[in-house]
């Protein structure tokens, strides 16, 4: 299945909803770490931008340190306002470009950020279950940019709201983006879960760096 379609959909869905953000929202806390809203989209940019090549030579030029090699790459792309920075997200929204990986890896790259941006903002739009899904059976057997795999290890999640199931063991069960967020560190959205082992995938969430 070609993933890209998926991808640039769901930025292009992303870049409606930036659009409506006043100054105080773009400067407003993601969910990933430390970032901004705005942080958050330049980073969507950059990561677009950068090829397996650049990628190498910028990780190199941090001396692997992954905090600073993004932290340049982000800076490249935020724009000196707010439309800057949406204006940078937009020329992305077609492009192919990826470091390296899976073009599913690039897709909870969006879904994940998307949910990011979306969630402290209230902005009710989650992806289609189908797109999410894809991210969700990555996740589960993968550990890559996030160790989502060992997130999930020794249990059993279920979607409620399509066909994602994974593992065995204690249950967790929710939508398919809450399972995807926990797996990707995002501890706000065990709140949105079942199951005797929603505990276990919280207090993992804690060791993953978003």
């Amino acid at each position: 299945m070609d993933l890209w379609p998926l991808i640039h959909a769901e930025r292009g869905a992303l870049a409606e909803d930036l659009a409506t953000l006043n100054d105080t929202q773009w400067d407003s806390p993601s969910l990933c770490g430390e970032w901004t809203i705005r942080e958050v989209v330049a980073h969507m940019s950059a990561a677009a931008s950068v090829g397996r090549l650049r990628w190498f030579r910028s990780v190199l030029g941090a001396r692997f340190d992954f905090g600073l090699h993004n932290q340049r790459r982000l800076a490249e792309h935020l724009g000196a306002t707010n439309a800057d920075t949406l204006a940078e997200f937009r020329r992305i929204i077609p492009s192919t470009t990826a470091p390296m990986g899976p073009a599913a890896a690039w897709l909870g790259e969006v879904v994940v950020h998307t949910a990011d941006i979306r969630r402290p903002l209230g902005i009710d739009r989650t992806p289609p279950v189908e797109v999410v899904t894809e991210v969700a059976r990555f996740y589960a057997s993968r550990d890559f940019a996030v160790p989502s795999r060992s997130a999930a290890k020794g249990l059993r999640l279920e979607a409620i709201d399509g066909p994602f199931s994974s593992g065995e063991g204690p249950l967790v069960r929710g939508t398919t983006l809450a399972l995807t967020m926990a797996m990707a560190g995002r501890a706000v959205f065990c709140d949105d879960l079942t199951g005797d082992a929603v505990t276990v995938l919280r207090g993992r969430c804690h060791h993953i760096n978003p």
